[in-house]
C-alpha cells in the first residue's frame, strides 16, 4: 500500500496536479487526495501546499520526490534484472526526442524493439533539443535523443548515428541551375530556418560560421517550428531550407524539390542518446545498446 502511495506522490510532485495525476494513475481525484493524506500522517509532515488553486511541494515533499526517484530506479532495475533470468524483458521506458528524430529517425527503431521486445512500455515525447535535454533534467523521461551540439555537465552524451543536412529548393525555381551556389549568393536567397532552441538551426549557424556566414548576414525569410511546416512552405514558395537529407527523400523522388549544391559546404551531424550523468537505468541501456546495433548506418 505505501508502494502504491509513493507512486501517487511521485505522480502529483511531477504534474503538480491532483486532476491531472487522478487521469494518468486511472483513480478519481478523491483518491488521489485520500492517498496523499495518508501519506503525510504517516510520515507526520505535509508534503504539498496550495498557494491559491495551485500546489506546490514543500521541503519535506522536496526531499521525498528526491528519494522516490532513487527508489523507482532501484525498482526499475530490480524489474529488469529478474526479467534477464527469465530471459525476458518488460517495463516501461520513457523517451524524448528532438523533432527530426521523432519524425523521421526513430519510429522504425522503435518498431523493431517493440517487435523483439512486446512487453516493454515505450513512451516518447517530442519537443526540440532544449525542451528534450530540460525533460531530461526534469526526470519526465529516462533517455533523450538529439541532434546538435549541446553539452550540458550534467547529462551524459552517446553517439548514435549520423545524419547529414542539404540545402533544397522548390523545384520550379532556378536557384543553382548554372552552378554551385557561393556564399554570397546565399545572402540574396530567401532562407527558410528552424525555430531557436532546435539542433537543427544550432549545426546549420555553426557550419555557416565557417564560410564566415553570420545569421545577419543571411536573408532569414521565417523561423518554423518544424521540419514539416518548412517543407509545405517551401512547396509553395521561392524560399530555399536547410534540411535533413532523410526527411525529403520522397520530395525529391517525386521531382517536387531539388537539392542545391553550394561550394566548400556539406553538413553531417551526429545524433547522441542522452542521459544524466551516473544514471544506472539498465532497460535504458539496454536501449541504447539495441540502438546502435540496429540503426542505419
Amino acid at each position: 500500500m505505501f508502494d502504491f502511495r509513493l507512486r501517487v506522490f511521485y505522480t502529483v510532485a511531477k504534474r503538480l496536479s491532483f486532476t491531472k495525476a487522478a487521469e494518468e494513475l486511472f483513480i478519481s481525484q478523491p483518491a488521489v487526495t485520500k492517498h496523499i493524506h495518508e501519506l503525510e500522517q504517516q510520515l507526520g509532515v505535509k508534503v504539498f501546499e496550495r498557494i491559491g488553486n495551485r500546489i506546490k511541494l514543500t521541503v519535506a515533499g522536496q526531499i521525498m520526490l528526491k528519494h522516490a526517484e532513487t527508489i523507482f530506479t532501484t525498482y526499475r532495475n530490480l524489474e529488469y534484472d529478474i526479467n534477464q533470468l527469465k530471459s525476458s524483458q518488460g517495463g516501461l521506458l520513457p523517451i524524448g526526442a528532438s523533432t527530426t528524430i521523432a519524425q523521421y529517425f526513430i519510429p522504425p527503431l522503435l518498431a523493431k524493439f517493440h517487435q523483439r521486445y512486446p512487453d516493454v512500455e515505450i513512451s516518447l515525447i517530442m519537443g526540440n533539443t532544449e525542451q528534450i535535454e530540460q525533460a531530461l533534467l526534469e526526470k519526465n523521461i529516462e533517455l533523450g535523443i538529439i541532434e546538435g551540439k549541446s553539452k550540458n555537465p550534467l547529462l551524459k552524451y552517446v553517439e548514435l548515428a549520423k545524419d547529414e543536412i542539404v540545402l533544397v529548393g522548390n523545384a520550379r525555381h532556378t536557384y543553382g541551375q548554372d552552378d554551385k551556389l557561393t556564399a554570397n549568393d546565399l545572402k540574396q536567397i530567401p532562407l527558410l530556418m528552424r525555430e531557436h532552441g532546435s539542433g537543427t538551426l544550432e549545426v546549420i549557424l555553426d557550419a555557416l560560421s565557417q564560410l564566415k556566414l553570420k545569421p545577419t548576414d543571411l536573408n532569414i525569410a521565417m523561423y518554423m517550428g518544424s521540419t514539416e511546416s518548412i517543407k509545405s512552405y517551401l512547396a509553395n514558395s521561392n524560399c530555399v531550407a536547410f534540411l535533413p537529407l532523410q526527411a525529403i527523400k520522397r520530395e525529391l523522388e517525386a521531382g517536387d524539390f531539388k537539392l542545391l549544391s553550394m561550394k566548400n559546404f556539406s553538413l553531417v551531424r551526429k545524433f547522441h542518446f542522452i542521459y544524466l550523468q551516473g544514471q544506472q537505468d539498465k532497460l535504458a541501456q539496454h536501449f541504447i545498446r539495441f540502438a546502435k546495433q540496429n540503426s542505419p548506418e
